[in-house]
């Protein structure tokens, strides 16, 4: 079985950096809309205009931020980004106003929008090109793990239930980002990539059709994450007849099969037409999945529902990996070389996308069609996948340096 760990280096420094920033991830998903309504004193229409508006802000901000990280140095960018970003988590421990709210939200987005634009550019910039898919495998993995951890402690905050546990909690996650500033310190920078030539975009990806329209797809492929989320749950609540604990235990098996599988699944992708072929198979899972948690809306009993909601999560997460790895693979592989930052930016809007349209797509699908929902939802996913496939098997790789071009981080 491949290790998920990364190997000593850049990859496991950025593992590290990876760790920390999920950890303090993961307690803020937990905790952030009762510390929001309970706490800050806002309502919760108020909270999902803030979001929804913060979240917006952030996925237009991803790719500016990553020219800049093309043209600074991602390293300087994510570790400036990342300051930014536990400044934002300590000023809601004092803001109480919904204008300030909705202000600090935006800076909070923009910077994370931006903080994994810079990752993604120094994973591009300092492994090469054919590690890149399995080690952004193993930060996959790294990424769920801390976001496991961070959950834990936002339960416990949760269990507690008084405003010093939730001010903690924000504390604690504004120091994760800090830490993520310090280890991202020990890695070298890239080199930053030169002026646009006299004539040129300044924002090239915005004008590259083939990598929009792979863009737009992925972002289809990506409704699986408010499935899970928010999809699931509802669906669980109110059409099947599993207790609704049942939410809670399917994302935990998603969470630990990411941990334990995604590296292995990523060793089928190493290059563009393996990715494209690869996200044909994710369809196809994703597509099972749909309709095997269709039969779940049926008179199945307890246990019956539980059995099989276990085996459509266990479809859909091996679906969800597969088309993760095949994305990384092609959002990496068409970006030319010293516009990785821009280029990641955009195709990083495609996650973005899908979280600002699951709560209208999934509360119309599977709440108000029901099973109906369910198979368009199933052809949803299919047609995209064998979309990318078919985009994607017909493009040529971005030429990439053979080996990265690096700089003493003591430079800088």
């Amino acid at each position: 079985m491949p290790t998920i760990l990364p190997r000593p280096g850049p990859p496991r420094v950025l593992a590290q950096a990876q760790l920390a920033n999920s950890i303090g991830d993961g307690a803020f998903y937990a905790t952030s809309a009762l510390f929001f309504t309970q706490i800050v004193g806002l309502s919760a229409t108020r909270v999902g205009v803030a979001l929804t508006v913060g979240w917006f802000t952030g996925m237009l901000a991803g790719v500016p931020l990553g020219a800049l990280a093309d043209r600074w140095g991602p390293r300087r960018t994510a570790r400036v980004l990342a300051v930014c970003t536990s400044a934002t988590l300590l000023a809601f421990l004092a803001i109480r106003s919904f204008p300030l709210f909705v202000l600090m939200f935006c800076l909070y987005a923009c910077c994370q929008a931006g903080l994994t634009s810079a990752r993604q550019t120094l994973l591009a910039g300092l492994v090469d090109a054919e590690e890149r898919t399995r080690v952004r495998a193993q930060l996959q993995s790294t990424l769920n793990g801390g976001l496991a951890l961070g959950a834990g402690v936002g339960g416990v905050a949760l269990s507690i239930d008084t405003e010093a546990a939730y001010l903690t909690v924000f504390a604690v996650d504004a120091l994760m980002f800090l830490a993520a500033a310090l280890v991202l310190g020990r890695l070298p920078e890239v080199t930053a990539a030169a002026a646009p030539a006299a004539g040129e975009p300044r924002l090239t990806v915005l004008r590259d059709r083939r990598y929009a329209l792979l863009t737009f797809l992925n972002a289809i492929l990506y409704l699986n994450m408010p499935l899970l989320s928010l999809g699931l749950p509802l669906w669980i609540a109110e059409r099947t007849d599993a207790p609704k604990p049942m939410a809670a235990a399917v994302l935990v098996v998603n969470m630990l099969s990411v941990v334990v599988f995604q590296v292995r699944v990523a060793r089928q992708v190493t290059d563009l037409s393996t990715a494209s072929r690869t996200t044909a198979k994710a369809g196809v899972l994703l597509f099972t999945a749909c309709l095997v948690y269709a039969v779940t809306g049926s008179s199945l009993g307890a246990l019956g529902a539980v059995c099989v909601l276990l085996a459509a999560a266990l479809i859909q997460v091996f679906g969800e990996m597969m088309q993760g790895a095949s994305a990384w693979e092609i959002g990496f592989g068409l970006a030319p070389d010293g516009k990785q930052g821009q280029y990641q930016g955009f195709f990083g809007m495609a996650p973005q996308i899908a979280r600002m349209l699951g709560p209208t797509v999934m509360t119309t699908l599977l709440i108000d069609w029901g099973t109906a929902g369910w198979l368009v939802l199933a052809t949803l996913f299919l047609t995209a996948a064998l979309s990318v496939h078919l985009v994607a098997s017909r493009s040529t790789p971005a030429p990439q340096p053979v080996t990265p071009l690096l700089e003493s981080p003591t430079n800088h």
